[in-house]
């Protein structure tokens, strides 16, 4: 008998879809410059010291959070273009061909396109910076998805989690934790609390979250402190999880990096 259920040791995720994340990770290491992910990519942090500088206006804000999120994302020599919201004229992007083998430091441009990757962004965003970060991530992380060579794992019809998981691995799982669930706020006190779309419930991210966390041999305290509080529980019992149940996938992946 367990004592009101603190023996419990059942595993947050079923095999299969462990097993998925896990495809996942090693399906972007294989197409998306492991060494960029092993030697540069880093935990995004909500903070000023990730996103540094003032803005004017909305527009000046969304520049700077985009700028940022694209220097991250290792992927400043794609030929995006931010549009202000609303806007109707938007560039085809069957012209743009982009060779995404290496990011970050090491990527070079191949020749300047003749058309761009047009993105817009919902202004009401604004009042939710975590929130855009995490839209501008998983627009990056679809556009880089595509660019791979080899189908993802569970196929097109996965797609929207599986570009969701890659704006993890691009670093950004924070953000993705943070935003996958708010709640409308009611009454005197405000309205509602912006929102963005999620694909990937708060939990599984946060098990996402803690495999990418594995792979940079982060320490857990560099993630909590910026983990939304119902989350942290979580997050502790997925890194054990990670690093224990699922050592062997672990050390799998991993040797992508080199490591």
């Amino acid at each position: 008998m367990m004592l009101f259920g603190l023996l419990d040791r059942r595993p947050l995720l079923d095999e299969d879809h462990a097993g998925w994340m896990f495809d996942v990770y090693a399906w972007a290491l294989r197409n998306f410059d492991p060494l960029m992910f092993r030697n540069e990519t880093v935990l995004v942090t909500p903070t000023n010291h990730h996103f540094p500088g003032r803005a004017d206006s909305p527009d000046e804000m969304a520049r700077l959070i985009f700028d940022r999120v694209v220097a991250y994302a290792g992927m400043a020599h794609w030929p995006f273009k931010l549009l202000p919201p609303d806007s109707c004229v938007l560039e085809p992007d069957a012209a743009v061909h982009v060779i995404a083998g290496t990011r970050g430091s090491r990527a070079v441009a191949t020749e300047k396109p003749s058309a761009s990757l047009t993105i817009s962004y919902d202004p009401s965003h604004l009042n939710n910076p975590e929130a855009m970060i995490a839209v501008f991530a998983h627009t990056l992380a679809h556009y880089l998805g595509t660019s791979a060579r080899e189908p993802p794992p569970g196929g097109a019809e996965d797609w929207p989690q599986v570009t969701e998981l890659l704006a993890v691995f691009l670093g950004f799982g924070l953000m993705f934790a943070n935003t996958a669930l708010i709640l409308p706020r009611g009454g005197c006190c405000g309205g509602a609390l912006v929102q963005r779309q999620a694909y990937v419930s708060q939990h599984d991210i946060t098990y996402a979250l803690a495999i990418f966390s594995a792979l940079k041999g982060l320490p857990g305290r560099d993630v909590l402190a910026h983990l939304k509080k119902s989350l942290r529980g979580h997050f502790n019992q997925a890194s054990r999880e990670v690093k224990g149940r699922y050592s062997p996938r672990l050390q799998e992946i991993a040797r992508y990096c080199g490591n």
